[in-house]
């Protein structure tokens, strides 16, 4: 069975739900705090996130493995979140292809000119496959949960050659 990659709908809502509160547990371990905006994120604010936002799913048959959410601002970037990928299918392009899903329907449907992420600091395998895809570091920023993040860009356009 392959893993498909798909826009998410409102009956994924709960699991990705679940599978961010799972996939972000060793990025918590990483920075010692359980806080992390995925971690105490609500259901009822995922489910909104899904009916306003770009949202896409990676799903072994019925089962939803992987997401990423983003959404355009005024001055046109692309703002991608919370990409994760169940640990036992981590390491198999899964969460490029995520991304790459994102960032060409931000593109092409919202009218994004660029993209631009957050990941923790210490986060080594986040910052190998953002910058394996393209972005490069442009800053940092504080998460309101006190974590150091790196802030990465890359303009639209570039999405087609990901993964």
């Amino acid at each position: 069975m392959s893993v498909t990659i798909s826009a998410a709908t409102e009956q994924d809502a709960e699991q990705i739900f679940r599978l961010q509160y799972l996939c972000f547990q060793t990025e918590a371990a990483l920075y010692g705090n359980y806080r992390i905006d995925p971690l105490v994120q609500t259901l009822d604010s995922v489910r909104e996130e899904v009916t306003r936002d770009c949202v896409f799913v990676a799903r072994l048959g019925e089962e939803v493995v992987g997401s990423v959410r983003g959404s355009v601002s005024e001055d046109g970037a692309a703002g991608i979140g919370k990409l994760c990928v169940h640990p036992r299918l981590q390491g198999h392009g899964i969460g490029a292809r995520l991304l790459r899903a994102a960032e060409s329907a931000l593109a092409d449907q919202h009218g994004a000119t660029r993209f631009r992420l957050h990941t923790g600091h210490r986060s080594e395998g986040n910052l190998r496959l953002y910058r394996k895809v393209g972005y490069e570091t442009v800053g940092t920023s504080q998460g309101a949960d006190g974590v150091p993040m790196i802030v990465l860009e890359k303009p639209a356009g570039t999405y087609a050659a990901t993964a």
